[in-house]
């Protein structure tokens, strides 16, 4: 069993654009393996993409919007890590 999406099942599945997937790439907010002319995305990976999809076709987040709230959620983490690093 492999551990990795086609961007085709995705857009397929998910209903969105092949656009929109491409522009999360190319933005650097989502990490994909391509094989053979073929895009993948990892199964860990799979959560994050999901996020971006609803917040995009959901609550109409445009792709800034979308990089500026990864951007502020990686940056609580890292804070929050160095919190309880620093206990």
């Amino acid at each position: 069993m492999s551990d990795r999406i086609s961007r085709e099942e995705l857009v397929r599945i998910y209903n969105i654009e092949v656009t929109f997937f491409d522009s999360l790439e190319e933005a650097g907010l989502l990490k994909i393996e391509t094989e053979n002319e073929t895009k993948y995305l990892q199964y860990d990976e799979l959560s994050t993409f999901e996020k971006f999809t609803n917040w995009h076709y959901d609550l109409e987040v445009n792709l800034a919007g979308l990089e500026v709230i990864s951007h502020l959620l990686n940056k609580i983490e890292r804070l929050r890590e160095e919190s309880f690093i620093g206990r």
